[in-house]
């Protein structure tokens, strides 16, 4: 066994695979950028070697540099965890030159199923199921399009090199495949270095279902049941599942014997996934399924794989990689129970989910467990936001080394507790009494999300015994989550663990865009309630700033009648006005609040939890009327607040009298980015003119792209950057006058167009209204004066 390795990562996989290697008495060594000089990975790990600044290409994808920091800080092996270069067969290759080890498949078999066309006619040849398309190497776009109309729209292009949604556009006609075939070439050359595509038929009520297989050096390779990934938004995963609900057991066979039949052909070691796309004959129920591309490398997903078989996939790579043979037979793997991930992102969901920057102001979990040790460790709260001498947060999010009340065993299938003789524990779910709760995470409250990398924020994991039972811990756990300081799709998961579909099995690819309306809505807590808790947060706040001396008193004292509060609230509702009555004449203190017609009696208690300088956390139990009801509030500044009940949250804005009015009407004629990137391509030059829905630039964040098109017809007046420019959050990008039918009439008098992007309010489509747009369409908003409020199609990664 090694006794010093390399992980070549970072967020909340360098942690798992660090927490592993601690069990296991191995040292590590972490490497980090400029930007994650502080991370928690950093503080996770033994060592630490700084590889170069933020941008990914010049850190974490600097293979030569990485190999370079193993070398010298004498570790035996390498582990890639997932992204970056776990699937670079080159990297692999220098690895093996250097004699350090990799710690996954040999590069012949990554390089055999790294490219999706290659990959498929070796799986054509092992009599594994295709879908039917285009596959080959031909790459004339005349050729591909001729191929598309002979498979017959709808299609899917595909990057060959790809996955995880980049360089991936659906296609529904011949008109629009050369547009989405140099968008999908573009992506894909920029991910991968390799811009090569294939053509599939589009399948119809499509599920996603993968299996991980797990393959020796000795020849043995087995698998470890199935996950299903249907719950998906821009062809990322945001939901899976294990097992995967409603698949026969004959499906569920025939699926694991030609994903093994797949390892075997690319003679292939370590943790892998093949995933097979899987067609249904009605929706949710599965009648055949087709190959779609293997995962050379350990899944994102992998807990849920780990909480019904009990096994560590991490320390079986690690003794793999090391020489040894897998511990048990295909016979001996158990299924125990059921399991469900939600992925929770930095993002704005209503906005068709725009990633979304910014500080962790507040991350609290319930009570929940988080891999510690090799076992499931329990970190338990109290106090909430205190710090383990090793970083980690207790009730909070986890971190290696945090201090735990308890531990949960991972001890199932006869006999209870059963060890290999490798010291492998065998088994399956948490022991009884123990929190079915699991959290991985990679950063801490406090640290920020940038835009270099990735906007996962944690994964949740729930344990049942049911499918029923997990779901329902999952949704339990999501109400307990507290994140603030920039958007989450904490809300969106707990509607959609939710939705009558999911909850009965009956899942396919496309459920999540069929139910946007319901998923996307805006808060269910009334508007009402939620200013009471702002202006219960606000008082709070004021009351925790004075002290004795009388004139550090904020209750608007004067020696004449106090006079009454008058506040307005810009949030997801509108613009709220409220007014704050001052007790008198034995009245109490009362709130007139939106669609009240009267003033309420209201009162609060709370518990001020200090968070850090400047912000405050507050637990409120508020009383407005005949309402009664428990919120958490987060005062992210001196007029905003962040406000909980349950999983729905929503942040409300205190306007100012001289802030005008909340729907930015007085913005200005300008198109603004919707958070900081990378400008990619520009579509225009000034004085170009346009059409409603012509594209504008790309703006490339978060490894997505973002098309930013004209939402009316105009005139580009001004660009004003260039492509490689990097840009901040909010920045003007270009201008735009028109349109150009009044243009030459009213130049002088009418100015630019009010064309702006927001991403705090955007109105949601349903599919079939996002069809009847051009792709990369931003809808007008009727609130601005130019009809300009701007959607973005973002594209992105699993």
């Amino acid at each position: 066994m090694f006794t010093k390795i390399l992980i070549a990562n970072r967020g909340e996989i360098a942690c798992r695979v660090a927490a592993t290697c601690r069990k296991l008495g191995i040292q590590t060594v972490a490497v980090y950028s400029e930007a994650d000089a502080l991370a928690a990975h950093v503080a996770a790990c033994d060592e630490a070697v700084c590889i170069g600044p933020a941008e990914a290409a010049q850190s974490y994808l600097r293979g030569e540099r990485i190999l370079q920091a193993a070398l010298e800080t004498g570790a035996q092996a390498i582990h890639p965890g997932y992204g970056f270069l776990s699937e670079n067969a080159g990297f692999a290759q220098q690895c093996a030159e250097a004699g350090v080890v990799f710690i996954g498949p040999p590069p012949a078999a990554m390089k055999a199923m790294g490219l999706k066309a290659e990959s498929k006619q070796l799986m054509q040849t092992a009599a594994v199921p295709l879908v039917p398309g285009y596959h080959g190497a031909a790459q004339d776009a005349a050729l591909l399009k001729a191929e598309a109309v002979r498979i017959g729209f709808p299609v899917l292009i595909k990057a060959s090199a790809g996955g995880g949604g980049k360089g991936m556009r659906e296609v529904h006609s011949a008109e629009a495949f050369d547009a989405a075939l140099v968008s999908c070439r573009r992506e894909a050359s920029s991910s991968f270095g390799n811009d090569a595509v294939l053509i599939e038929r589009l399948v119809r009520n499509p599920r996603h279902i993968e299996i991980q297989v797990f393959a020796d050096q000795h020849g043995h390779c087995l698998w470890l049941f199935e996950r299903d990934c249907s719950m998906q938004r821009r062809h990322q995963k945001v939901i899976e599942e294990a097992p995967a609900p409603g698949l026969p057991e004959a499906l569920r066979r025939d699926m694991g014997a030609a994903a093994v039949a797949a390892a075997r052909a690319v003679g292939y070691v370590g943790a892998g996934t093949v995933e097979f796309i899987v067609e249904c004959s009605e929706v949710g129920v599965p009648q055949i399924f087709y190959f779609m591309e293997m995962n050379t490398r350990l899944q994102v997903e992998h807990p849920v794989t780990e909480m019904i078989t009990g096994l560590d996939l991490v320390e079986w790579q690690l003794r793999v990689a090391a020489g040894e043979p897998l511990p048990i037979g295909q016979a001996e793997v158990r299924c125990c129970g059921h399991a469900i991930e939600a992925r929770l992102y930095a993002e704005h969901p209503e906005a068709g989910f725009l990633p979304s920057t910014g500080q962790l102001r507040r991350l609290a979990f319930p009570a929940h467990t988080a891999f510690e040790t090799g076992r499931i460790d329990l970190v338990a709260g109290p106090p909430q936001g205190e710090v383990s001498p090793l970083g980690g947060q207790r009730g909070g999010s986890p971190s290696v080394g945090a201090i735990e009340t308890g531990r949960i065993d991972l001890v199932a299938g006869p006999p209870q507790g059963e060890v290999s003789p490798l010291g492998w524990q065998r088994g399956c779910g948490p022991s009884v009494g123990a929190t079915p709760l699991r959290v991985d995470s990679g950063v801490r409250e406090g640290d920020a999300i940038t835009p270099f990398y990735d906007p996962m924020i944690a994964k949740l994991v729930a344990w049942g015994e049911t499918r029923e039972q997990a779901r329902l811990r999952l949704r339990q756990a999501l109400e307990a989550t507290r994140i603030a300081g920039l958007q989450t799709n904490v809300q969106f998961l707990h509607r959609l663990l939710g939705d009558p579909a999911f909850a009965q099995g009956a899942v396919d690819t496309g459920l999540i865009s069929r139910q946007q309306d319901v998923l996307l809505a805006p808060p269910s807590m009334s508007s009402s309630l939620a200013c009471a808790a702002a202006i219960g947060a606000m008082l709070e706040g004021e009351r925790a700033l004075q002290t004795a001396d009388p004139w550090s008193a904020r209750d608007g004292f004067s020696n004449g009648v106090l006079p009454p509060r008058a506040m307005r609230f810009d949030g997801p509702w509108g613009p709220l006005d409220c007014t704050l009555l001052p007790p008198s004449a034995g009245q109490p203190l009362r709130v007139q609040t939106p669609g009240a017609a009267q003033p309420q009696s209201f009162a609060c208690s709370a518990r001020v939890v200090r968070v850090d300088h400047a912000t405050q956390a507050f637990s409120l139990v508020l009383t407005l009327g005949a309402e009664r009801a428990r919120m958490d509030v987060v005062r992210l500044g001196e007029m905003s607040f962040q406000v909980f009940l349950g999983a729905e949250q929503a942040t409300l804005q205190r306007l100012g009298a001289d802030l005008g009015t909340a729907d930015g009407s007085a913005a200005g004629g300008r198109l603004t980015a919707p958070m900081p990137g990378k400008i990619i391509a520009l579509h225009v030059q000034p004085g170009d003119a346009v059409q409603t829905g012509d594209p504008l630039l790309v703006l490339e964040a978060m490894k997505m792209e973002h098309t930013l098109s004209a939402p009316s017809a105009g005139q580009v007046s001004e660009v004003l950057y260039a492509v490689g420019d990097q840009v901040s959050e909010g920045v003007e990008l270009l201008r735009l006058v028109g349109p150009l039918a009044v243009e030459k009439e009213t130049q002088e008098n009418a100015g630019p167009s009010q064309v702006f992007l927001s991403t705090s309010r955007l109105a949601s489509r349903s599919d079939s209204a996002q069809s009847k747009l051009p792709q990369g369409s931003l809808e007008p908003r009727a609130s601005s004066p130019a009809g300009g409020g701007l959607v973005s199609q973002p594209r992105g990664r699993t």
